[in-house]
């Protein structure tokens, strides 16, 4: 899981402009990440009851089937953090994979019970939700074009 300490713009270890299209969309994905924890942290509390701790909170995150389904988010930010440490400089391909695996993975669908299925839920219940995937939507086109 992406956690509160990830959530500010990381120091751009590189400054090619590929490194900066990945940077922004990142960023993106992070605000939507928190969107949607938030969001399903709302919808739990309601469903199953109040989490007692920070700790217990992380926990959920990490292990409970409830939250489950953002897993495949959480593990695109990683490959983006890691894509940006690498010591050696990001590809044009490289950068547009990952970007292309984010546009595929933001496509809501009702019909589906994974991760679409899900992110169509948390798209109809919450306009934080909303507005972050509209950003990370703008930025996914944006990196498209510049690549």
């Amino acid at each position: 899981m992406a956690t509160k300490n990830h959530m500010a713009a990381r120091p751009k270890k590189s400054e090619s402009a590929d490194a900066q299209r990945l940077q922004r969309v990142r960023n993106a994905l992070l605000e939507l990440h928190k969107a949607l924890v938030d969001s399903e942290r709302v919808r739990y509390e309601k469903t199953v009851g109040s989490i007692q701790s920070p700790n217990h909170f992380f926990q959920l995150l990490t292990s409970d089937p409830w939250f489950a389904w953002l897993q495949p988010l959480s593990q695109l930010i990683v490959a983006m953090d890691e894509a940006l440490d690498e010591r050696e400089p990001l590809t044009v391909k490289g950068v547009e994979a990952l970007i292309d695996q984010t546009a595929h993975l933001l496509v809501a669908s009702k019909d589906n019970h994974g991760f679409s299925g899900h992110y169509f839920e948390s798209l109809q219940q919450d306009p934080d939700v909303v507005l972050a995937h509209a950003q990370a939507g703008r930025l996914i086109r944006e990196g498209k074009r510049a690549g």
